[in-house]
């Protein structure tokens, strides 16, 4: 039966968009919609919401198609999955999806939401440079992300000085042993990211930064925008026979014990950084002298010793931390067809005036003091 053009619809205008969505642990659920002017604004005018999914009764999934019809283009991921959820009786079942999936279909159909397919990666393999450059380029990069002048990137760190990266909310005396800093000449640096401290010595971690655009994870909620994504890395890790996992909300770890944690932290412009720091060879005696690492931060952790929590992935795997990295970019690369990079003089410039501006001062330092 032909689409009936509804009253107050500009004739010639109305357009079709697909979606879909892979539930994680779930089912496919793919939108189809179309979309007219409608008194001025952009709506969608029919939508027909399928896939294999369970749904009962069969009514229900008029409801659910009914409750997107009417509704403006540009309405949010939470207005769209209230209105399927309002539409869809008490008593009706939805298996394999629910309301926010669907919501997740539309905004893919109608552009709002991206998938890893939908855009070009690169990978910039590691490059050494002082530490209080890492963390400017996790700011110069995604803010490049979001002006369009680099796509998504997947970036690979190195540093050659002892370390510590607090975050950015984090009490700098709360965190740090001045004492033991400085009797190992560890640096310290704030990120602009969120989470917990990373101790950080040369060749002793693995750490990547992801930038990508806030719309790879439209709709979800931070808990599971982390192991979404840091898919591609359990999967790395799984090929090198580790079995890790996410320990919600931000932890990484495996049966022996952590091997890392994540951050994030999105920006103005519609992008976002994703940090993960692993444990390759981590020295756990030297990271207790130099971390404050309180009782309170370990009580709900079921450990007394900070050491103990740690299991690098040297002794997990015994390779070499040079061929984790390859093996890594490796998965990366065939996962999402990404292609290696590197850094731009302009770019490099631009985190080294912005380390010397910022994130090497006493003030950003001692901003949470």
């Amino acid at each position: 039966m032909p689409q009936q053009t509804p009253a107050g619809a500009a004739r010639g205008d109305a357009r079709s968009h697909h979606g879909e969505y892979k539930v994680p642990g779930g089912k496919l659920v793919i939108a189809d919609l179309r979309t007219a002017d409608v008194a001025g604004e952009r709506r969608i005018v029919s939508a027909s919401v399928n896939g294999d999914f369970f749904l009962e009764p069969d009514e229900a999934l008029q409801d659910i198609n009914g409750a997107l019809e009417g509704l403006p283009v540009h309405t949010p991921h939470g207005a769209v999955r209230d209105a399927v959820s309002a539409a869809v009786h008490p008593e009706a079942v939805m298996f394999g999806f629910d309301p926010a999936s669907v919501a997740v279909a539309v905004r893919r159909a109608l552009g709002h939401a991206t998938t890893w397919a939908d855009h070009t990666w690169e990978v910039i393999p590691p490059l050494t440079l002082p530490i209080a450059v890492q963390v400017a380029l996790d700011e110069v990069l995604t803010r490049e992300v979001a002006r369009g002048l680099r796509p998504p990137t997947l970036r690979l760190w190195d540093w050659d000085e002892p370390s510590v990266v607090i975050g950015s909310f984090q009490s700098l005396r709360n965190e740090v042993d001045p004492d033991g800093a400085d009797r190992h000449g560890v640096t310290v640096v704030r990120r602009i990211s969120g989470g917990g401290a990373m101790f950080m010595e040369s060749g002793n971690a693995i750490t990547y930064s992801l930038y990508l655009p806030v719309s790879l994870v439209d709709g979800m909620s931070f808990a599971d925008s982390y192991p979404f994504l840091d898919a591609w890395v359990m999967e790395s890790l799984a090929g090198l026979g580790v079995e890790a996992f996410y320990k919600p909300l931000n932890d990484i770890a495996t049966p022996h014990g952590k091997i890392g944690g994540a951050a994030q932290k999105r920006l103005a412009g519609g992008a976002m950084l994703h940090h993960v720091t692993m444990s390759y060879d981590i020295d756990a005696d030297k990271m207790v002298q130099v971390l404050r690492i309180g009782r309170e931060k370990l009580s709900d952790k079921g450990t007394a010793s900070a050491a103990k929590r740690v299991d690098p992935l040297k002794r997990q795997t015994g390779m070499r931390r040079g061929d984790i990295i390859e093996a890594m970019i490796a998965t990366f690369e065939a996962r999402y067809g990404a292609r290696r990079s590197a850094l731009s003089p302009g770019t490099l410039a631009d985190a080294e005036a912005l380390a010397e501006s910022k994130f090497r001062t006493t003030e950003w330092l001692h901003r949470v003091p």
